[in-house]
């Protein structure tokens, strides 16, 4: 094992307190092109699936519960994985695929990666860990929307009883910047765990932090090259703002947990060794 890779007391002293640390352009040119081309592969797999999807349901006399809308937003059950669109009315741009590594073989490979692999054996402790989730986020030029302040775990809480260790990990495909709708972090917002959510009527309000359990006024802002990743706590509160440049803004969040711990939406175990590397 790569000793450099090693989760450092500084950074374990950052996660514990800020609830987030930062690696800058951990991955080379080569391999950021390599996930960029993954990355439209898996876009262009999730595309066709769906469309099949839908036509299977239009083919139908009873119509299908796999295409659907939850507080206008549209989503769709298709290769395995729940692929979000684009909130603009009809659109038919995909802004979110859960999970996507098994829809291409390089992705598949990435989750057992040092570079992410050994400082999350660090934040758990532990020489194993398994995949819980992992989601690909696209904001495409001019058209990809925000992300409302939101924590993780209380999505996971109703199948979940370990919330509290699920670490994520983000990896940047893209340069990013305020102008093209960078992640942002409200530091120190895991320490109080779970936050209450919206109540304003919507079925995903109570998922959305409640921004008067927070201080959102001095966020954090990942303006980070392509290549870097960001490790953060599932109690951290995170969103993004809307993508006004002409430049993409591509991102993998890929979730941690203990081992021999079963998927979120999968019926299977992905356990990973330090003693592999």
């Amino acid at each position: 094992m790569d000793a450099s890779l090693e989760l450092s007391e500084s950074e374990r002293a950052q996660y514990r307190e800020n609830g987030f640390f930062v690696r800058a352009s951990v991955f080379g040119a080569l391999d950021i092109e390599r996930l960029r081309e993954a990355a439209e592969r898996v876009v262009a797999e999730a595309g066709r699936a769906s469309d099949e999807k839908v036509d299977q349901i239009s083919r139908s006399a009873v119509p299908g519960s796999d295409d659907y809308r939850i507080d206008g937003n549209r989503y769709i059950e298709a290769a395995d994985a729940t692929v979000q669109f684009e909130h603009a009315e009809g659109s038919r741009t995909i802004r979110v695929i859960e999970p996507f590594h098994h829809l291409d073989p390089f992705f598949d490979t990435i989750l057992e990666d040092p570079r992410l692999v050994v400082p999350i054996c660090g934040l758990l402790e532990a020489d194993r860990v398994s995949l819980w989730t992992d989601k690909m986020n696209l904001k495409r030029p001019r058209e990809g929307s925000a992300f409302r302040w939101h924590q993780d775990s209380p999505y996971w809480s109703h199948v979940c009883g370990h919330c509290d260790l699920l670490p994520n990990v983000m990896v940047a495909l893209d340069d990013a910047s305020r102008e093209n709708g960078c992640f942002r972090i409200v530091p120190g917002s895991h320490r109080s765990g779970f936050l209450p959510g919206l109540h304003d009527g919507t079925q995903l309000g109570p998922l959305f932090t409640d921004p008067e359990y927070f201080d959102e006024s001095n966020p954090w802002l990942a303006e980070a090259p392509a290549g870097s990743l960001v490790f953060f706590d599932s109690h951290t509160v995170h969103g993004s703002e809307p993508n006004h440049s002409s430049r993409p803004r591509r991102a993998i969040v890929l979730t941690y947990q203990p081992a021999d711990h079963p998927m979120f939406k999968v019926d299977e175990t992905r356990n990973f060794s330090l003693e592999a590397r």
